[in-house]
């Protein structure tokens, strides 16, 4: 009798904390689950270069700088988010591919730059050379971008509750963010394989 008293008193917490974490909390659960997905996707994508035999060493500042970049993130993801639904509150198809064209056209390319420019300070570029990444990955991004994103935004504006409308982008994100961590440091891992 006991066990089921824990149990459920376990279970009324956790609905309480799920409650805050998606409620009062909403915009740390975004922007911890924006940092901490990002770091997976970079943490997938070591794995995948270690058993490609391209990386033998895990390298955790690069996945710390990940964790900053997706930090940084999340907070314009939830604003973004809260500001589509505000300017375009219905479900129709038309509102719908409104939202897709303004994620597409206007999130897409400012989360891009952000995440080459916070990753490139952080591993001690320039602005200037950050940029210059930027510009020569951007055309791979935005066209991968394309692929993933509009089908995964229809579910989103269709389906998805706006609470957990972060939450959703974010694991979708983390095959998302295994791509770009393969295009922020596929030349940095090709380097060194020819170093070696």
């Amino acid at each position: 009798m006991d066990l089921i008293r824990c149990g459920c008193i376990m279970m009324k917490r956790g609905r309480r904390m799920w409650s805050q974490l998606f409620g009062k909390y909403l915009w740390l659960t975004n922007t911890v689950s924006s940092g901490s997905l990002l770091a997976l996707g970079d943490i997938i994508q070591q794995r995948i270069e270690y058993i490609r035999g391209v990386n033998t060493n895990y390298n955790w500042r690069r996945t710390g700088r990940f964790f900053l970049v997706g930090l940084s993130q999340g907070p314009p993801h939830h604003v973004f988010y809260v500001w589509l639904d505000k300017v375009f509150p219905q479900k129709t198809a038309k509102v719908v591919f409104k939202k897709i064209m303004a994620d597409q056209l206007l999130a897409a390319p400012f989360f891009a730059v952000t995440f080459f420019l916070g990753a490139g300070l952080l591993e001690g570029k320039t602005v200037a050379g950050a940029l210059t990444e930027f510009k020569d990955k951007f055309p791979a991004v935005y066209a991968f971008d394309w692929c993933i994103w509009p089908p995964t935004q229809t579910i989103n504006f269709y389906f998805v509750p706006i609470q957990y409308r972060v939450l959703y982008i974010n694991f979708i994100t983390v095959i998302w963010d295994v791509f770009l961590s393969y295009i922020k440091h596929k030349d940095q891992v090709t380097n060194q394989c020819k170093a070696d």
